[in-house]
């Protein structure tokens, strides 16, 4: 008998099944030689002279199993997830089967998740919805588009993208959202939620007009349902009547936002043979014929059975279930989640339906499905020791900034009564829970409903509150309307907090708050500052709090504090448009916006070392510039730097502006601006996207000895 043999360091199992092959992503073959009798399905390569003599030439495609650290995967046996290249090799395995796969995609999700610290519940709610969705429908043929990323993984393992699971979020890996560059059976790249629906319909028109008969899946989460776009979106797609499906995903057993508001939604044997029999061909058959009657009838016959119909169908379905119908979509539901079955019956049905317009499957899920199941797994393999069944990482974290601006604003509003936190966006920041907590009263999370928290805040300024509204920076273009007509051209006093700004490591573009900078700091009206540490965070704070004629913002990052030795716990006002210089030294100036001050910071350390001695001034705010400042810098230095985390147009823009009108660049001051490329910033950690932004302190101090000439000392400072 022949073997097959590589140079590898370590066992290997390979499962062979048909023409779907697994082995290790960094085994590499061209072919394959094997007996044509083959016994075994279990294939150990160890380092080994290699010799192989058979019969007959065997050559197949190898997948690849997913591989990090000391995690050896064949010591989890996961045989039927093995067999699966794509979505096709699941088209013949039987409800049992595809239970087992179900089962085993968990498992490995809550392993690679776990043992990577990523966020990870929101996909272990739909893994049986994913299966069945696969099963039935013929994607890429049919387009499957999602509303966010964190529910797409199993579905990224289901597609071709198993071995690279590991390297999800990172530099070079698997995006952490569907990506059209990444996968044809992402057809639509999901990010900041509730875009799934109206992209859905764009595509089911552009096949209606094309002659094309793909069918069209979207899926949407709880969250996701309180962003307007969706039901302007279903709104238009019962008007249209385009066919195409919508799945609620109901992690939250209610169709309300929050499980408080509202009773959970029953599942049982009668809802489920209800929902069976709303999904039937032949129902839907019979519902047509009878719509059809009806208008031949006329006399208001038709508008009466319409009535009727909707209303039994209400007093099946759950409470918010006729909303749908209103908007015109066709409601099924509720569907057992986790049943697949009963997924696989309905989502056949509605698979099967002559075009009739849009139809919306209410499923009802659990987010932590499966946990224990996964660790009782773990355990029996000795896996657990090592991984973390939360989402929190067991270590003590360092202080971050949204601490530092959450005890900040607590301390606010201990001293004024009248402060209020609007809260919008995708999840919340754990430090808010501080201030919701002790002022349970004056918080309101709106969810994923920028706009209306804009203009919401706007009218509780109008009421004499003083609202501080929170949104994340690549959040906040959501609501830019509003905040142009609502807030800044009526000079209202509404206090921004904007989160997350500038580049966010392993979420990459998607939610990188580049552009806050440029499109707030053009607002006439609009004061826009950015603190350079948490200390003047917490000034920040106090500043927002005590301005009262007109709105403001200030940024602040993802992340670490900067460490500060001299930390303080109260903030004090700091006068509206003052920068300060933090070392005095001659030739160049460095003048910096935000965080990226303590990078100057650090090129200052670096020149030091050269014996070159520059400037490094924080500029605090972009709007209104302190021109006093940038006037001095310009008339005592050679050179001047503005550096910013920011997209071009911003900081940078409006010194240069200044110093342009000023007369000074007819002078001997050249000026140099270090900002974000004009490009986006693929994922990878913060400090990789800072190097490849050009904004790290070496970037910073190489562009200065190149001002100056010393071209070598640059070049080898950037080695």
């Amino acid at each position: 008998m022949g073997t097959a043999c590589a140079q590898y360091p370590f066992e290997v199992t390979a499962h062979f099944q048909e023409k779907c092959r697994v082995l290790h992503p960094k085994t590499k073959f061209s072919s394959f030689n094997f007996p044509p009798k083959l016994d075994s399905s279990r294939m150990n390569l160890y380092p080994c002279s290699s010799s192989t003599t058979s019969s007959k030439r065997y050559v197949g495609q190898i997948c690849s199993l997913p591989e990090f650290g000391d995690f050896f995967w064949d010591r989890i046996p996961t045989p039927m997830l093995d067999m699966v290249e794509n979505p096709m090799c699941l088209k013949n395995l039987t409800p049992k089967e595809l239970k087992q796969l179900a089962d085993e995609i968990r498992v490995e999700l809550f392993c690679i998740m776990s043992k990577m610290q990523k966020p990870f519940k929101a996909s272990l709610a739909v893994v049986e919805l994913t299966v069945a969705i696969h099963y039935i429908f013929h994607a890429p043929m049919d387009k499957i588009l999602w509303d966010v990323g964190e529910v797409t993984y199993a579905h990224k393992i289901l597609t071709g993208r198993r071995a690279l699971m590991h390297t999800l979020r990172e530099r070079g890996g698997l995006s952490g959202f569907t990506s059209r560059s990444e996968s044809e059976y992402d057809p639509f790249g999901a990010g900041h939620g509730c875009s799934s629906i109206s992209a859905g319909l764009g595509m089911a028109v552009a096949r209606d007009l094309k002659g094309k008969r793909e069918r069209i899946v979207t899926v949407i989460g709880n969250g996701t349902t309180m962003a307007g776009q969706v039901y302007e979106a279903m709104g238009n797609a019962g008007y249209l009547d385009s066919n195409m499906v919508v799945i609620l995903n109901d992690s939250r057993h209610s169709l309300h936002p929050k499980l408080e508001d509202g009773q959970a939604t029953p599942i049982n044997a009668l809802s489920s043979t209800l929902t069976k029999l709303q999904s039937s061909k032949s129902f839907r058959k019979f519902r047509e014929a009878a719509k059809g009657v009806t208008k031949r009838i006329g006399k208001g016959m038709h508008e009466l059975a319409a009535k009727v119909d909707e209303y039994a169908r209400g007093m099946v379905g759950p409470l918010g279930a006729t909303l749908f119908e209103e908007l015109g979509l066709y409601y099924i539901g509720p569907v057992d989640g986790h049943n697949i079955e009963d997924l696989i019956s309905v989502l056949q049905g509605v698979a099967s339906l002559d075009p009739t317009g849009p139809v919306l499957v209410h499923v009802i899920t659990k987010e932590y499905q499966g946990v224990e199941a996964s660790q009782k797994s773990m355990i029996s393999n000795g896996h657990l020791e090592g991984f973390y069944t939360s989402e929190l990482s067991p270590y003590p974290l360092p202080r971050m900034y949204s601490d530092c601006f959450v005890e900040a604003l607590v301390n606010e509003a201990e001293k004024d009564k009248d402060i209020v936190v609007v809260h919008a966006g995708m999840g919340m920041e754990p430090p808010l829970q501080l201030f919701q907590e002790k002022f349970p009263y004056k918080f309101f999370d709106v969810g994923m409903a920028e706009q209306h928290a804009v203009t919401f805040s706007a009218g509780l300024a109008c009421g004499g509150l003083k609202p501080f509204c929170i949104i994340p920076s690549t959040f906040l273009q959501r609501a830019y309307d509003q905040v142009v007509h609502d807030v800044d051209r009526q000079r209202i006093p509404v206090r921004f907090a904007i989160t997350s700004a500038g580049l966010v490591g392993s979420d990459g573009p998607t939610r990188c708050g580049a552009f806050d900078i440029t499109f707030m700091s053009c607002l006439p009206n609009m004061i826009v500052m950015a603190p350079s540490d948490e200390n003047e965070l917490m000034h920040m704070v106090a500043t927002a709090a005590h301005v009262d004629d007109r709105p403001i913002c200030f940024r602040y990052p993802r992340g670490a504090t900067a460490g500060m030795s001299n930390s303080i716990w109260n903030g004090i006002p700091i006068e509206i448009g003052k920068g300060k210089v933090l070392i005095e030294g001659k030739d160049v100036a460095l003048l910096g916006y935000g965080v990226m001050v303590q990078n100057c910071l650090k090129a200052w350390s670096l020149l030091s070392e050269l014996g070159i001695r520059v400037t490094v001034a924080d500029a605090r705010f972009c709007k209104p510039l302190d021109i006093q400042l940038v006037r001095e810098l310009c008339e005592n230095h050679a050179f001047l730097i503005t550096v910013e985390e920011g997209s071009v147009g911003g900081f940078g823009s409006h010194v240069a502006q200044f110093i342009a009108l000023d007369g000074k660049l007819d002078g001997r001051i050249k000026w140099r601006p270090i900002a974000l490329p004009d490009n986006y910033i693929e994922q990878a950690s913060p400090e990789e996207q800072l190097a490849i932004a050009g904004l790290t302190g070496h970037h910073i101090a190489a562009t200065v000895l190149s001002l100056l000439g010393r071209n070598r000392e640059a070049l080898l400072l950037m080695q």
